[in-house]
């Protein structure tokens, strides 16, 4: 007998002690999901009773156990391994699912090939009208690793009204509901384990783009995320992860000439983070922001190391989809607070 076609999507929803988000959305998942779709929940090392929960409600379901919570990364570099399928969904298990949800995202796969990630507009769950601070409809970058997304702008969300509903492709995915084609995520190493959690589906599109991929937003497929559910918005250990895993990602991804200047430039403008944090009494934070510079430089030849490898599938032509300005300048000097405000030439 051959043996049986992989199927189109499998859906990976990684749960770390998450039994009430999955007694919450993962009823609605199973039901909005076309059934040759099958949903894989990995068990990313809960302590809670999520293993018990599973095998008593969702007895046919596949469940992948990690035994040891290693991170969000390593949640997904253990169980994709042990996925066969041409595209994986990878989803948080605090999103709400719609309706129809991967309908646009496949379609759009299969009508370019050069597409290799995509994400669908991802509104808040606490304010359905609003979009969601981590993801909203796209991510981007700006020419100092600044990162934003359409629809949100440092401490401005937008309410979504349709503004942004045209497909666009863009520089970042959200790792919330991040589609991405199986063959191209193997063959470009994967989710980066070092970064732990936070910013690596930036690396990892960012490598994408790189090698000449394409990352899009397809806004006809939409999902509702709570967000901050494991790592709270504004905590030391996401201030820690901001900053540090920020200076890996451009030490790896960006071309040498870039690198030369833009890495200690930017360690200038974290500098004068520090001392308004400082300055402002907020010592908590400040001294988080010097730790994770600690970390970044005590390790610095092993960034080096591991940037050879992540270049060593880019091509000589430039990244598309950069911020030409700083987002910095343009949102707190320039006012701008909203998108599509933004001058891309």
């Amino acid at each position: 007998m051959e043996d049986p076609q992989p199927p189109k999507l499998t859906v990976v929803l990684l749960s770390y002690n998450s039994k009430n988000y999955l007694e919450m959305f993962l009823p609605k998942l199973i039901a909005s999901t076309p059934e040759d779709f099958p949903v894989v929940v990995v068990n990313n090392g809960s302590t809670d009773d999520t293993r018990n929960f599973l095998h008593v409600n969702y007895p046919k379901l596949r469940v992948i156990h990690i035994e040891k919570n290693r991170g969000f990364t390593n949640g997904y570099v253990e169980s994709l391994k042990q996925i066969d399928s041409t595209y994986y969904c990878l989803l948080s298990s605090d999103v709400e699912v719609s309706k129809g949800w991967t309908d646009g995202i496949i379609s759009a796969f299969d009508a370019d090939t050069s597409i290799a990630a995509c994400q669908p507009k991802i509104r808040s769950w606490h304010k359905k009208n609003e979009f969601e601070y981590a993801g909203a409809c796209g991510g981007f970058l700006d020419k100092y690793g600044y990162l934003f997304c359409r629809g949100r702008l440092f401490y401005t969300v937008e309410e979504d009204k349709g503004q942004y509903d045209t497909p666009m492709e863009v520089f970042w995915a959200s790792g919330a509901c991040f589609f991405v084609k199986s063959e191209v995520y193997h063959n470009l190493g994967g989710l980066d384990n070092d970064f732990f959690a936070h910013m690596e589906e930036v690396d990892l599109c960012w490598r994408m783009k790189n090698a000449g991929y394409k990352i899009m937003s397809i806004p006809s497929s939409q999902v509702f995320h709570v967000g901050g559910s494991i790592i709270s918005y504004g905590s030391p250990s996401k201030t820690f992860r901001n900053y540090r895993n920020n200076l890996i990602l451009l030490t790896k991804n960006l071309p040498a000439r870039e690198l030369i200047w833009k890495l200690p430039f930017r360690l200038f403008l974290d500098g004068i983070a520090f001392f308004h944090l400082l300055f402002t009494g907020n010592l908590t934070l400040a001294f988080t922001v010097l730790r994770s510079h600690l970390s970044f430089h005590l390790k610095f030849f092993y960034w080096l190391k591991k940037r050879k490898q992540s270049r060593k599938f880019a091509l000589k032509e430039p990244v598309s989809m950069y911020f030409p300005r700083s987002i910095v300048w343009e949102y707190f000097i320039k006012q701008k607070r909203y998108f599509s405000q933004l001058l891309w030439r």
